[in-house]
């Protein structure tokens, strides 16, 4: 991370098992918009708020967090989930109902659900959970964990 942020005193936690992630780091086009839109969801995934700095944001669960970044590094300012690099990030929920209450929430936080014919069955018939993308094409997937 190349952002000097400060966050809050975070409770200690259990140390993670080797191989599980850290954090993960997403360079945006757009700060305000990833922050709207990541800010919303993971808030309602009971993340909390944790670093914040000119150029980016992040929030913690647990042992990890995520990083939004508007890195004076980057190249451009357009995300393409369809590229080589990052497809999707996929994140449990508490259940089928709390699929259903993100699902119906997003379009208010710059999120649209993405294959609407099949939801919430698009990753197949035993699989519950609703495919977000927010405006810049970065793409969650909510599953259920029911």
């Amino acid at each position: 991370m190349t952002g000097q942020g400060q966050g809050p005193t975070l409770t200690p936690v259990p140390v993670p098992a080797p191989g599980l992630p850290h954090h993960l780091e997403l360079w945006v086009g757009d700060l305000a918009r990833a922050e709207e839109s990541f800010g919303w969801l993971l808030g309602a995934l009971g993340y909390a708020p944790f670093q914040h700095w000119d150029g980016g944001r992040s929030w913690v669960l647990g042992s990890f967090y995520l990083v939004v970044e508007e890195s004076p590094a980057r190249h451009g300012d357009a995300h393409d989930r369809h590229r080589p690099g990052l497809n999707h990030l996929a994140l449990h929920v508490a259940g089928r109902a709390a699929v259903d209450a993100l699902a119906a929430e997003a379009p208010a936080h710059g999120w649209r659900l993405l294959f609407p014919d099949r939801h919430p069955h698009a990753g197949g018939p035993d699989h519950y959970a609703a495919y977000l993308e927010n405006a810049d094409g970065f793409e969650v997937e909510l599953v259920a964990a029911d």
